[in-house]
């Protein structure tokens, strides 16, 4: 069973500046990650499922603000004119294939994340997702600091080896 306020604790900073990065709305931001715990407390008997509950966070998140910002297309106060419909959907059918090279994209991305080892997924996860130093992935991994540049190395040039199998 997971214990929400420490979950929430824990994460709520990082979910912010991960948030920050895609809107500059503090408060929209606020009620996307409410949102997202939210949905995961009234969903928490499904999570049985869920491996990694931080990724969860971060996709749920870019997910809802995702569909914030594809509410807020359709609300307009200004009048609307032929010319405003064309480029309303002109930019709706830019940010579907936006959306959708970003579903493929990610969905490449998870497949080859999972093919490294626990420890590389671990130093990735460590780095590019919860933003941490070397020094710090020093401490939680229990390696020195040489180990983790060579890891984190060796991590990248994995990923590298299958994003060129994938283009070929």
């Amino acid at each position: 069973m997971i214990d929400f306020a420490t979950l929430y604790d824990k994460n709520i900073d990082q979910l912010f500046a991960f948030g920050a990065r895609f809107t500059t709305d503090r408060e929209m931001l606020k009620d996307c990650i409410h949102d997202v715990f939210l949905k995961l407390y009234t969903r928490r008997q499904n999570l049985d499922s869920v491996e990694n509950i931080e990724s969860y966070l971060y996709i749920s998140l870019r997910n809802r603000i995702n569909d914030e910002f594809r509410r807020n297309i359709h609300v307009c106060d200004n009048e609307i004119t032929d010319t405003t419909m064309r480029a309303r959907a002109e930019l709706e059918e830019y940010n579907h294939e936006q959306l959708e090279r970003m579903s493929a994209l990610t969905a490449s991305i998870e497949k080859y994340f999972h093919k490294l080892s626990p420890r590389q997924r671990e130093i990735i996860n460590l780095y590019y997702i919860e933003e941490r130093k070397y020094d710090d992935i020093c401490r939680i991994m229990g390696i020195n600091y040489q180990s983790v540049r060579n890891l984190m190395h060796r991590s990248i040039s994995r990923l590298r080896e299958f994003a060129t199998q994938l283009a070929v």
